[in-house]
């Protein structure tokens, strides 16, 4: 393979000269399915903090990242060839008082279509709902939204062109969104036995963030006193989070990485996430896939093909033979250019 200008070739270029070679195993840039550019544990970030974010899952090898949700406006990342490329999902649509704070529209079910729609023509195909959150007066985790809002706006997200995903912790929420005709499910920990076949036969796909599930526990304990019941079924949805995401592979469900980076969470753990893939069952190679050739064309972009965009990362060992090496690139070429 050859990197000549900013693309791929399968052939040496005619009179090639000053050739600099490197040797290791190469995968198309990483993706990260599930990021926030621009967001931190506030609310926005000013564009210098959102730039470090960037450049350190670029350093990560993650150069292709679903931007699932920001109030920050990181058009200015497209004019830099040296940062990640982004796919929007524009801002988050919450029910009013149902979300973190400062972080998405908070809405009522009937504004739901008209926010969907706005999202929808901001974004870059993508629409973020947030599926459920606390019940502050049931103390539990439930649903944000009637099915007849979730049916109208995932129609009008569909008319224009755009694909919906939501945030679900919880097993109340997701039948009526896949149901509804969602794409997509973001942590998806409350699937169970009775709705993998429903999101297998709807080819709903899920992005499990297993490395910020890994945060339950301690979320847990600090509402643990306020809120039991909410604690304890956190705690339920983390233990079984594993046999979650085997049973969701097991079944042909298309599950993809992402690290749920920005807000509280750092950026760069791409790597960390592949990882707790392969811990929870999924093979290494398609592990490497659901960050690698298959996430990009689930998100339309192409891989290492010919002229295609030279974005790859090259490691010192074969990653399908140990995927902990993704932990440490040995070179990151971005629009051809070699950044690390």
């Amino acid at each position: 393979m050859w990197v000549f200008g900013v693309g791929i070739n399968n052939a040496r270029p005619a009179g090639a000269q000053d050739i600099r070679t490197v040797e290791g195993g190469a995968l198309p840039g990483l993706v990260d399915a599930h990021c926030h550019v621009g967001l931190g544990a506030h609310g926005p970030v000013d564009a210098d903090v959102a730039e470090k974010q960037a450049l350190t899952d670029r350093e990560a090898g993650t150069l292709l990242i679903r931007d699932a949700g920001s109030p920050s406006d990181t058009r200015w990342v497209d004019d830099r060839e040296d940062l990640p490329k982004i796919i929007r999902a524009g801002r988050h649509i919450a029910r009013t008082r149902r979300y973190i704070r400062n972080f998405a529209h908070e809405i009522e079910p009937d504004e739901l279509v008209a926010y969907v729609s706005q999202e929808a023509r901001r974004g870059d195909g993508w629409v973020k709902l947030v599926g459920d959150w606390i019940d502050r007066d049931l103390g539990d985790l439930s649903a944000c939204w009637p099915r007849e809002a979730v049916e109208a706006a995932i129609a009008e997200a569909h008319r224009l062109g755009a694909r919906v995903t939501a945030h679900c912790f919880a097993e109340s929420s997701l039948r009526d969104l896949v149901e509804a005709g969602i794409d997509c499910i973001e942590h998806a920990t409350g699937l169970t036995e009775d709705l993998i076949p429903l999101f297998a036969e709807r080819g709903v796909a899920i992005v499990p963030t297993l490395v910020n599930i890994a945060t339950f526990p301690s979320l847990a304990a600090g509402g643990e006193s306020k809120y039991p019941r909410w604690s304890a079924h956190m705690r339920r949805l983390h233990e079984r989070r594993y046999d979650t995401v085997r049973g969701a592979y097991d079944a042909g469900i298309p599950v993809y990485v992402g690290t749920d980076a920005g807000g509280s969470l750092a950026h760069g753990l791409v790597a960390g996430e592949v990882a707790e893939l392969v811990t929870a069952g999924i093979p290494p190679v398609d592990a490497l896939s659901a960050t690698a050739w298959g996430a990009r064309k689930w998100l339309g972009r192409p891989g290492l093909e010919e002229a295609a965009p030279a974005d790859l990362v090259v490691y010192e060992a074969d990653p399908r033979a140990d995927v902990r090496v993704l932990a440490a690139p040995r070179r990151v070429v971005l629009n051809g250019r070699v950044v690390e």
